[in-house]
């Protein structure tokens, strides 16, 4: 299992978020969490990767305990984040964004080599390397949260909201990368308001409503639930 939460609480001040959240992902998969806004997916998501610290249950990555971790212990373990709105740096330039991606690594080479790599998987990135990020339309920025993240040459990756506010090109490219970095190796946590792009890219997937897991199952088994129909894919 490369990840797992169990009994897992946590929120902000004295609101409680996740209320006894429990989820596995196993290696390999791409695992989507749905659910409306409010529901606690992005806390989740930052909960994994100790930026909201866990006030109670387990969080298990690759067999080992990551509660109180530092998020850039992490990073170094193995695990990066795509958050939601992007957040890259504006005034540096998209090649200073990715390289900063790499903060952790110690091969020049490598990091030269996979600089290439998202300029191929992404050549919009490259043609505009010496640009400052902050300058980029909605989509680029979005492709350059996605390829930083994956600088680190993670096992696991975190990716949320990809698809908030882009235009439906953008969209299905950003997802062809993240099928194919999963056929790679990559295993995926997707948090995703889109429910039917994200199960239908996805292996499992759980419904999380108010901090608590209301349903989970496969992909195609939510897909044809009538409540996910009804709720989430608007049927």
């Amino acid at each position: 299992m490369m990840l797992r939460l169990q009994g897992v609480r946590s929120g902000y001040g004295r609101i409680e978020v996740l209320k006894d959240l429990s989820i596995e992902v196993a290696e390999g998969e791409i695992v989507t969490l749905i659910g409306g806004n409010g529901a606690g997916k992005t806390t989740t998501l930052n909960t994994i990767c100790g930026v909201v610290p866990a006030r109670a249950g387990e969080i298990v990555f690759k067999g080992e305990s990551i509660v109180g971790v530092p998020p850039d212990m992490l990073v170094r373990r193995g695990m990066a984040h795509s958050p939601e709105g992007r957040k890259i740096f504006p005034r540096m330039t998209v090649l200073e964004n990715l390289e900063l991606g790499a903060f952790t690594r110690r091969d020049p080479a490598g990091v030269a080599s996979d600089l290439e790599r998202m300029f191929a998987m992404f050549p919009i990135l490259g043609e505009r390397k010496h640009q400052a990020g902050g300058t980029l339309s909605g989509g680029e920025q979005q492709m350059l949260a996605v390829a930083r993240a994956l600088m680190s040459r993670p096992s696991l990756l975190l990716l949320d909201e990809p698809s908030l506010g882009l235009a439906p090109l953008i969209v299905a490219r950003i997802f062809e990368v993240v099928r194919e970095l999963n056929r790679g190796g990559v295993t995926v946590l997707l948090v995703e308001q889109n429910a039917r792009t994200a199960l239908r890219l996805a292996h499992r997937g759980y419904v999380l409503e108010t901090g608590e897991i209301v349903l989970s199952g496969s992909s195609s088994s939510l897909l044809t639930d009538e409540r996910v129909q009804r709720v989430y894919l608007g049927e």
